[in-house]
């Protein structure tokens, strides 16, 4: 176990510097960088020119540059650290990350972890409602289905779930909207943030009722699409525990259904679902995010990627990059040693498999 552990962390190195290489390399050839962008700001042409542009690493026909005096050109490039070859930049930010140093925001004047913190608290909102929520009513959900299959609260339930699958966040989230945030029918919920202007002003059950008041959309939007896969995934994995050998087993020695489910099926049915639970609680925090924190105006880490895509703030785009693809490394390996911890029988062998 201690050797399958050792040798997945060391096949992380590989991973990381791949995905790392591969997105810097594309970004070289990514027109309109910070440097054409602020030569275009500097000559007030704003952003509407930066198409078709070259790269902030790349040649100087790109027409933002045009007109501009050439050793104030290489002040701008100096500021971000393009006067510099590619590859010497490439190192740089390896040695920086292998510190854990993501460095600073070229717009924000901030540190790219002071930025991931201040964003944390909106994320963390939003992600552990839609997994408690999710995981409370689709497992429970899926067990009753698993129990009365073929039944018609199993039928009724199947197409309602599906239906909801079928209808994307966003859409359901602007749906919402307009019928309970005062879009065209009735202004229930607010619009956006978490909070109200009044927030300081209140007492505390206050706060936490008008917490729970502007979550209740943006969750409902989330949750909604997670509700068919995890609770089809628990019926079926029941189904197929219940119709195992041990089971017909346990019935003929005189064991009640109850007993039956909860003390054989339920633990070996459970196996895909709690192997899937750091993946699914890390998910939560960074997947699925940005287009419900754009529709609701959420401050959270999805809505500063796109942004930091958007205005080519490279800092915080590797920074969070490299960040997040860690930290999906090491929920996978959590993942597999959940394995172990809900089924001891499963084991490791020297080949990484199981």
């Amino acid at each position: 176990m201690l050797s399958y552990i050792v040798k997945r962390i060391l096949l992380m190195i590989p991973t990381l510097l791949g995905v790392l290489t591969l997105t810097f390399a594309v970004v070289q050839f990514v027109p309109g960088g910070p440097v054409e962008q602020l030569m275009l700001e500097l000559k007030g042409k704003g952003d509407a020119a930066v198409s078709g542009a070259e790269s902030s690493g790349g040649g100087s026909n790109y027409r933002g540059r045009q007109g501009i005096d050439a050793e104030r050109l290489a002040e701008v490039k100096a500021l971000y650290g393009f006067d510099k070859p590619p590859l010497e930049r490439y190192f740089a930010m390896l040695k920086r990350f292998a510190q854990f140093d993501l460095g600073q925001s070229y717009y924000q004047h901030q540190s790219v972890w002071q930025l991931i913190v201040s964003k944390l608290p909106v994320s963390i909102s939003i992600g552990l409602w839609t997994f408690f929520i999710s995981y409370l009513i689709s497992i429970p959900l899926g067990i009753a289905k698993a129990v009365r299959e073929g039944s018609r609260f199993d039928a009724v339930t199947s197409t309602m779930i599906l239906v909801g699958y079928a209808i994307p966040g966003f859409v359901l989230g602007v749906l919402l909207l307009v019928i309970f945030g005062g879009g065209s029918f009735l202004q229930i919920f607010p619009l956006r943030g978490l909070t109200s202007d009044n927030w300081n002003d209140l007492t505390m059950m206050g706060k936490v009722l008008d917490y729970l008041w502007h979550l209740v959309l943006p969750i409902t939007a989330s949750v909604l699409g997670s509700f068919a896969v995890i609770t089809m995934l628990t019926k079926n994995s029941f189904l197929e525990e219940i119709r195992k050998q041990y089971v017909l087993t346990a019935r003929a020695k005189g064991l009640s259904e109850k007993q039956v489910l909860w003390k054989h099926v339920f633990r070996n049915a459970l196996l895909p679902l709690v192997t899937g639970f750091p993946a699914a609680f890390v998910g939560a925090f960074f997947t699925g995010s940005l287009l419900i924190e754009t529709l609701f105006t959420l401050d959270g880490l999805g809505l500063l990627a796109y942004e930091s895509v958007m205005r080519r703030d490279y800092p915080v785009v590797f920074g969070t990059l490299y960040l997040f693809t860690l930290i999906g490394l090491f929920t996978k390996l959590i993942s597999d040693i959940c394995y172990v911890l809900v089924d001891p029988r499963i084991q490791f062998g020297a080949g990484g498999g199981s």
